[in-house]
């Protein structure tokens, strides 16, 4: 996932995609993008990417073959936008996306499991990730590189050490 649809610039179906990650790079330089609600939404839509340029803060504003009106724009607000692996720069050993940590399984360095990666907040400092435990409630852990102990997005597996009462204790 590059992005999510912020709505429209302009009248001319224009996109405003807030980017994700680290940087808007692969963004700027996709000749196609997918838009969807998920990586495994069977509604996802290609498109081919007409131009793009820098918009306000954190977005890209993107032109795209077939949507021509702002309505045409404002009806794909919410939706990511994604490419195929193949079209990302590749990225150093040791580096990953954020999307591909997206439904691994976050484990405590003592061995608990402390639920899913559902997304990842850019908070200025560290990332964020926001797990859901198996009841349901969200955990918000730092990823700090002092705290990561294992990044194995192959296996599906984080494993972080995490500070003390951070964490509620089962019950």
């Amino acid at each position: 996932m590059l992005g999510a649809v912020a709505g429209a610039h302009g009248t001319h179906g224009e996109l405003r995609v807030r980017w994700l990650g680290d940087g808007p790079g692969n963004l700027m330089r996709a000749k196609r993008i997918a838009l969807g609600r998920d990586a495994g939404d069977p509604g996802s839509r290609w498109y081919e990417v007409d131009r793009a340029a820098p918009g306000r803060g954190r977005e890209v504003r993107v032109e795209l073959k077939g949507v021509e009106t702002r309505e045409g724009a404002e009806a794909l607000a919410g939706l990511l936008a994604m490419v195929e692996m193949t079209d990302l720069e590749p990225l150093p050993p040791g580096e990953h996306y954020w999307f591909e940590w997206i439904g691994c399984t976050v484990y405590a360095s003592d061995g608990r499991t402390l639920g899913t990666v559902r997304e990842l907040w850019d908070a200025g400092a560290h990332d964020v990730l926001v797990v859901e435990d198996q009841t349901g409630r969200e955990l918000l852990l730092p990823v700090a590189q002092a705290l990561l102990r294992e990044v194995d997005v192959a296996a599906r597996r984080i494993v972080i050490e995490v500070p003390e009462g951070l964490v509620p204790s089962a019950e």
